[in-house]
C-alpha cells in the first residue's frame, strides 16, 4: 500500500508447504517493486521475519547455507532470492501476530485461502 494506492496479488501451488508459500508471497510482492526504495514487510510468518530479525539468514550464508546443527537450509533458492531483494531495497521485516484481527493480515489470509488449488 502506498498512499491511497493498494495492489493485491495472490497465488498458490499444489503439493507445497506453508513455509514455501510464505517465502514465495514476500518474493512475489517484492518483484512488483520497480525502483529501489524503503519497504516494510509485515508478516505473521515467524519463519520469514525471524530469519532477518534474529540474523539466521546471515549465519546461514556465512556457513555455506547450513543451519547451526550443520544441516542444509531448506528452501535455499527462495532464501537466496529474498536475500537479493535486501541488496536492492531497504527492507524492514515486522512480525504481526497471526489471527489477532489485523485487517491486512486477515485480508492476506483470505487471499491465501482463496488461492489454494482445488
Amino acid at each position: 500500500m502506498r498512499g491511497d494506492y493498494q495492489k493485491e496479488i495472490s497465488g498458490g501451488l499444489a503439493n507445497t508447504t506453508n513455509n514455501v508459500m510464505e517465502l514465495t508471497a514476500v518474493i512475489e510482492a517484492l518483484r512488483l517493486v520497480k525502483y529501489p526504495c524503503k519497504i516494510k514487510v509485515y508478516s505473521d510468518s515467524a519463519y520469514v521475519v525471524n530469519a532477518f530479525l534474529q540474523g539466521w539468514i546471515y549465519n546461514w550464508i556465512k556457513k555455506g547455507w547450513k543451519t547451526a546443527d550443520g544441516n542444509l537450509v531448506k528452501n535455499k533458492e527462495l532464501w537466496e532470492t529474498l536475500y537479493q531483494f535486501t541488496k536492492t531495497h531497504q527492507i524492514e521485516f515486522i512480525k504481526v501476530k497471526g489471527h489477532s484481527d489485523n485487517a491486512f493480515n486477515n485480508r492476506c489470509d483470505e487471499l491465501a485461502r482463496n488461492a489454494i488449488p482445488n
